[in-house]
């Protein structure tokens, strides 16, 4: 039970800090009569500054948010398997059930959103994309960067075919230093909650030498049957 405890709270702030990564903010918000910027699949726009956006040119929406809160949150679930075994469960549970209680408060807050049975099928929905994002991450930490470059270029880049290579493999070269990173953390600051994610610009020079990987993007290998398909976009509403 006492495990239980400390895991709740470390991990409200681990999400907390996956989730500053790419935090945003809808000014419109709470003004009535005031329409929200919307992309052409129907996502509200809101306003947010930092690598993910000006450097990657991502959109800040809810679903971009969410996706690089995921891919975060994703590094530390990794790092939860060296706890053990009899522990990392309830730490795994909790840090998604944290990301729940986020992404509700951002639906209500942020994109008006007043419907209980409106924010549970976009949870579901979340949550469906959270176990294709496991699958198609982990498949690219055994089969290679080219595998982790297709499922980030799917998960964070929404598939984007004009997307600027360049920007998935810096996205590929941070995830790797981060798990490295993570690696060499006690265990007992992790279960701590103290745990800062660096600056992804850093990855910038060590991926403009030419990668293989990125010669072909176009011949990268597919993830998982699991993972495809769960970045489509949550329409009207987000």
């Amino acid at each position: 039970m006492t495990e239980t405890y400390v895991a709740f709270s470390a991990c409200e702030q681990l999400v907390r800090e996956c989730g500053q990564q790419a935090d945003y903010k809808v000014p419109q918000a709470g003004e009535k009569g005031v329409q929200i910027p919307e992309t052409k699949a129907g996502e509200h726009i809101g306003v947010g500054t930092g690598w993910w956006y000006d450097d990657l040119g991502l959109t800040p929406t809810f679903n971009t948010w969410t996706q690089i809160t995921y891919l975060h949150m994703y590094l530390l679930n990794v790092r939860f398997r060296m706890l053990p075994v009899t522990i990392a469960p309830t730490w795994q549970q909790h840090l998604l059930d944290h990301f729940f209680y986020s992404a509700e408060d951002r639906m209500t807050l942020m994109h008006n959103i007043a419907a209980q049975s409106i924010r549970n099928r976009y949870l579901k929905d979340l949550f469906v994309q959270w176990r294709g994002l496991l699958a198609g991450y982990d498949e690219g930490l055994v089969k290679g960067d080219a595998v982790l470059a297709t499922a980030i270029w799917r998960n964070v880049f929404k598939a984007d075919e004009n997307v600027d290579w360049r920007g998935v493999g810096e996205v590929v070269s941070y995830m790797r230093g981060v798990l490295k990173g993570l690696e060499g953390i006690p265990d007992e600051d992790i279960c701590k909650g103290n745990v800062e994610f660096g600056n992804p610009e850093t990855e910038r020079k060590g991926i403009l030498v030419r990668s293989r990987m990125m010669d072909a993007p176009g011949d990268l290998a597919g993830g998982t049957p699991e993972a495809e398909g769960q970045t489509k976009a949550m329409k009207s509403s987000l």
